[in-house]
């Protein structure tokens, strides 16, 4: 029977030390609320600039979208934890904490790979660019994407909840994620962490797979390219989509793709970090500082609000007789 004499668990967390909990607790705060206003001012910023509705900026709406869920997921409640004696967590609420973080995750990593195809597209097939990433086809992608991770996770979470928890329940972690748990299963776990392995595998390589091929022949069209002013564009657009893409990847890849006889807490506590809380926290800036369009688009809205906030201080201001 599933979780037969466990009803819940207790995450360990980062760190014993009441002193490194203080400021880890501001650190991660200021690191969650920039997030939040990251995300957020990326999605109103591509909403109310008619410039950026493109099939490029929709599919980073989705992930300023999926960055502000994921991280709502797991840093609020560590947050919580870091000031708590006793940090536990019920084991419905631990294995739903899994299933939306694996879901969005998972819907992340097929996001980049979209991305990467929208910019092959938009590079070396300019003319049929707006036939081919049409705002239906677009939507379609998104919604697969977004079943295709929730999809996954619903595969993970099902077959490692149904193992049995009878011995220690003390999560090494700072939230419930697949590894840790998978040590603290006393039944057989060799087919759940093979499952791992080949489904985060095949999103992990696909998703790469779209993105190497993708930016291989958009390097061989900017190459091709006669005008220097269009080649550096085209790098700029794509240069922050491929920062990105290695943070995310190389946290991701080194936490997954390893077995567990080899998975170690503390460095799987450090990448986690990265993933769930610093990353979420970049990729805004990473898409606003690096991309022209963004920062034309922040500027015209900053010298809007400027604008406004003038003429309303000009009609509240008393006329001088």
């Amino acid at each position: 029977m599933s979780g037969n004499n466990v009803t819940d668990f207790i995450l360990i967390g980062l760190t014993d030390s009441s002193e490194i909990q203080i400021m880890f607790f501001v650190l991660f705060l200021m690191i969650y609320l920039f997030t939040m206003i990251g995300n957020i001012g990326m999605i109103v910023l591509i909403e109310v600039n008619s410039h950026l509705q493109t099939p490029m900026y929709f599919f980073l709406t989705n992930l300023s979208f999926a960055d502000i869920c994921y991280s709502s997921t797991i840093t609020p409640k560590m947050l919580v934890d870091l000031f708590s004696e006793r940090k536990t967590i019920s084991f419905t609420g631990c294995f739903l904490q899994m299933y939306v973080f694996i879901a969005l995750v998972t819907t992340e990593c097929i996001l980049f790979g979209l991305m990467a195809y929208d910019r092959y597209v938009a590079i070396c097939n300019p003319l049929l660019y707006t036939a081919i990433m049409s705002r239906t086809v677009c939507l379609k992608m998104a919604i697969g994407a977004y079943v295709a991770g929730f999809l996954n996770s619903v595969i993970h979470t099902s077959y490692i909840s149904s193992l049995s928890y009878c011995a220690s329940h003390v999560i090494d972690h700072f939230f419930c994620d697949t590894p840790p748990i998978l040590k603290l299963a006393c039944s057989n776990t060799q087919l759940n962490e093979n499952l791992i392995f080949i489904c985060a595998g095949l999103n992990i390589i696909g998703s790469l797979l779209m993105i190497f091929t993708s930016y291989s022949y958009i390097l061989f069209s900017i190459m091709r390219m006669h005008s220097k002013e269009g080649r550096i564009k085209a790098f700029s657009t794509c240069a922050s989509h491929l920062t990105a893409i290695i943070l995310f990847y190389g946290t991701g890849t080194f936490a997954y793709m390893q077995p567990s006889s080899s998975y170690s807490s503390n460095q799987g506590k450090v990448a986690a970090v990265f993933y769930t809380l610093v990353i979420p926290m970049l990729n805004p800036f990473i898409y606003s500082l690096r991309n022209e369009e963004v920062k034309k688009a922040l500027n015209n809205v900053i010298s809007r609000t400027e604008g406004s906030s003038m003429t309303m201080a000009v009609f509240l201001t008393p006329k001088l007789n």
